[in-house]
């Protein structure tokens, strides 16, 4: 075989390698929206929006995070210390009524502590530690991002406070409660929390501020 033939042949093939390629990388481009709309739910949204609607930027910035932290094993809580942070998130609670602010304030180290101790990133890194939280826990992360808002950008009103620390709770209780991975099962859950909150002393206070 002559050398011309030799060297058709190897363009022949790295060509039908490189459209091979092409094609396999456009099949699982086609596959990530939808596994990643899945696995983020809300938290797609989001990012889709924060990027103006577009799509392909915000599941490129989705698929960065899952492979930053996709891997990530949270640790159990041991007892000592989960009856520890429940403790302080009711102290938290109940001093909602004469405290909002410092509630909030407390609610927001609450959350960064607990993530930090279940092996999350450090809670002084708090964007890295919520793009992990979201891979991990997307439908509740952003009542975090909610209640370190109103920690740190004057809080807003007292029912806007409130609200934040409400959703803030979700996110808590899973970190608490359950292993990384069981966070789909929390919903039922989530709205019997809801239930119970409206017989908390920050609820009887929101009552009280529509009665006056």
């Amino acid at each position: 075989m002559s050398t011309g033939w030799i060297i058709a042949l190897i363009v022949i093939v790295v060509a039908v390698a490189l459209v091979a390629a092409a094609l396999t990388l456009r099949s699982r481009g086609a596959r990530r929206g939808p596994d990643l709309k899945r696995r983020f739910g809300p938290e797609y949204d989001r990012a889709v929006a924060r990027h103006d609607g577009d799509a392909e930027a915000a599941e490129r910035e989705l698929a960065q995070r899952v492979e930053r932290h996709g891997d990530l094993r949270a640790r159990p809580l041991e007892p000592a210390e989960r009856e520890r942070f429940e403790a302080r998130w009711t102290a938290a609670q109940e001093r909602f009524v004469d405290s909002p602010r410092e509630a909030v304030a407390e609610a927001d180290r609450l959350l960064a502590e607990v993530a930090g101790t279940r092996g999350f990133p450090d809670g002084g890194q708090y964007e890295e530690q919520v793009a992990a939280l979201s891979v991990h826990h997307a439908h509740h992360v952003d009542g975090y991002r909610r209640v370190h808002r109103a920690a740190h950008d004057g809080g807003g009103s007292t029912e806007e406070m409130r609200e934040a620390v409400v959703a803030a709770r979700a996110l808590f209780d899973e970190l608490v409660r359950h292993d990384t991975g069981r966070h789909h099962a929390g919903a039922d859950r989530v709205r019997r929390e809801r239930v119970r909150d409206h017989h908390t002393p920050w609820a009887l206070h929101r009552r009280q501020a529509k009665e006056s």
